[in-house]
């Protein structure tokens, strides 16, 4: 089992979060890791085949090559 907490800072890490940490594994051996999340753009960024299909599109954008599409359409 695994939970997820998504904070917008480790400020807002409090005694809740830690007992229901608590309360859901009780006795189990547990492992915590912390990392920094990434925005949306540096996740995008972080795959080469994303970053390059969003650096083509950059690419047409300023060339004009726009295609406009109307969602009702798809």
């Amino acid at each position: 089992m695994y939970i997820i907490y998504h904070l917008s800072s480790a400020q807002e890490i409090s005694p809740d979060i830690l007992d229901a940490i608590k309360v859901a594994f009780k006795s189990k051996p547990i492992k915590i890791t912390a990392e920094e999340e990434l925005d949306a753009t540096a996740y995008l960024m972080s795959n080469p085949a994303n970053k390059a299909a969003i650096e083509r599109s950059l690419e047409q954008l300023k060339n004009g090559e726009v295609i406009l599409v109307n969602l009702d359409d798809l």
